[in-house]
């Protein structure tokens, strides 16, 4: 990104107050181990190596603060000034890093601390186009990566098969998301005022009417969500698909 100019902040809000049940009861999934560090340190080491990120807001429950702080300090990290507090839902911590955004005129980028394999290539990618976006008044609230669904996706109720949709328009959505921060901001709080809750960010911005890009990502940018999924980590990492 050598040419790219920076007429905006680009601060990244990182999720990782979840409690991962299919882990044991009471266990936060970011603090799983990955190749010898915990999840969240894989997440957030791959955005600070970004240059264009300024600022780095881990959002975390008040009984991991310590250990997060801890974490930090081992690894040396520089663009994390604050800590935010985790919510009772995803949403509701997200909302809280939000909050402590001081640049009303920066960009967002919003990842899970639960995806370690995040590679700084994408993550470029997705700042360059959105600071292309906003630079020609594109119609675009947010960019988002993806990728093509690889499996037959059917609808189901009760068990029982409704219909079989069509894959080839059907994508499985990763983070980073990236946004405007006065429009994911606004979003955030037309949903808060609604009691709505979306299963990602950008189901928000298309909620309340917004435009959402979706860009190339990548088959290894894995949401660790089962110990299964440690396996396929542990994995990629030997084959040195790693930030």
């Amino acid at each position: 990104m050598k040419d790219l100019q920076k007429p905006y902040k680009v601060i990244a809000v990182v999720p990782a107050a979840g409690l991962g049940k299919r882990f044991g009861q009471g266990t936060n999934k970011s603090f799983q181990v990955l190749g010898g560090k915990p999840l969240i340190v894989w997440s957030l080491k791959a955005l600070e190596a970004v240059e264009e990120i300024c600022e780095i807001i881990p959002v975390l429950k008040s009984e991991d603060m310590e250990l997060i702080q801890r974490l930090l300090e081992e690894e040396g990290f520089s663009k994390i000034k604050r800590i935010a507090a985790g919510g009772k839902e995803r949403q509701d911590s997200v909302y809280n890093g939000l909050k402590h955004i001081e640049d009303k005129n920066s960009i967002v980028l919003i990842h899970d601390g639960v995806r370690p394999l995040i590679r700084t290539q994408l993550v470029e990618e997705l700042i360059k186009q959105m600071y292309d976006a906003i630079h020609n008044k594109e119609e675009c609230d947010g960019i988002i990566p993806g990728v093509p669904v690889k499996d037959t996706i059917k609808e189901t109720e009760g068990g029982l098969v409704k219909k079989t949709l069509k894959r080839g328009s059907l994508w499985a959505v990763q983070t980073p998301q990236a946004f405007p921060y006065k429009k994911i901001l606004k979003a955030y709080e037309e949903a808060v005022r609604e009691g709505y809750y979306a299963t990602d960010d950008a189901a928000l911005i298309e909620r309340y009417g917004g435009t959402v890009k979706v860009i190339m990502g990548e088959y290894s940018n894995i949401k660790i969500t089962t110990p299964e999924d440690l396996y396929i980590a542990e994995a990629l990492l030997k084959m040195n698909v790693q930030p």
